[in-house]
């Protein structure tokens, strides 16, 4: 059987439509939440010595590879991730779903100035789908303000929960937070808000389809980026390499 483990976090979960009629189903039955990751070359790196977020991982209902980087990797080591899902597709996917029958969306993160612009677009993109959201302090939280957070997020029994951080902080939220919060769809997403409300321009569609968005990315981003470009990537392909060694010695 053909493993789909990449640095020991099982990568892939079927196609886009299949994803996004798990989600729906999740929110019709209301049961167990369907919690959806992504996994890029830096996440994979960080959650190598990080085992929470590691953990956080593995107790995703889907971690896609959000990046050919995962792609790549697969490739070599000689496993399969599925296809390339990002974070965008995901999300502007479940809520065109949501759309068509009307529904509840709660946005967490980011600043309250691009959580606006979400909401106005998402009102003009998706009028069905009713919107609320809340930004978190940009610093450690204390327990007592987390619970109050979960609580407003509860208080407007979303279907959808759309998480803005970065990783690993958000993924670790949701698995800290997911049983209390008892929400169908749950989705790490990071980035996307910005791209989404137009704060950071997305890479062409060029870029996109051979690949390269990180080119894109990397010059205009370079403060936040540089490091997983430039040391996390190199990293990763070391990983990967070693483990293609192991499993042909193995055989």
């Amino acid at each position: 059987m053909v493993s789909n483990q990449i640095l020991g976090v099982s990568i892939g979960a079927g196609s886009l439509n299949a994803l996004v009629g798990r989600s729906a189903s999740a929110i019709i039955l209301r049961r167990d939440s369907f919690i959806f990751a992504c996994a890029n070359p830096h996440s994979l790196i960080v959650a190598k010595s990080d085992p929470e977020f590691r953990d956080a991982l593995a107790s995703a209902t889907a971690v896609v590879a959000d990046g050919v980087g995962c792609q790549w990797a697969a490739w070599l080591s000689g496993c399969s991730v599925g296809p390339r899902i990002t974070g965008f597709d995901y999300f502007f996917a479940v809520m065109a779903s949501l759309n068509t029958s009307g529904g509840r969306a709660f946005l967490f993160g980011s600043s309250d100035e691009v959580l606006a612009k979400l909401l106005a677009r998402i009102a003009t993109d998706f009028p069905r789908v009713i919107a609320e959201s809340l930004s978190p302090p940009y610093r450690p939280w204390l327990e007592a303000e987390n619970d109050q957070m979960v609580e407003k997020i509860k208080m407007f029994n979303p279907d959808v929960l759309w998480v803005g951080m970065t990783a690993p902080k958000q993924e670790k939220w949701v698995a800290r937070n997911c049983a209390r919060l008892q929400v169908p769809v749950i989705g790490s997403i990071g980035a996307v808000f910005d791209y989404y409300a137009g704060v950071t321009p997305r890479a062409p569609k060029w870029y996109c389809d051979r690949g390269l968005e990180w080119l894109y990315r990397l010059p205009r981003e370079p403060k936040r980026l540089w490091r997983r470009t430039l040391v996390s990537a190199p990293q990763f392909l070391a990983y990967v390499l070693w483990e293609r060694i192991i499993r042909v010695v193995q055989r």
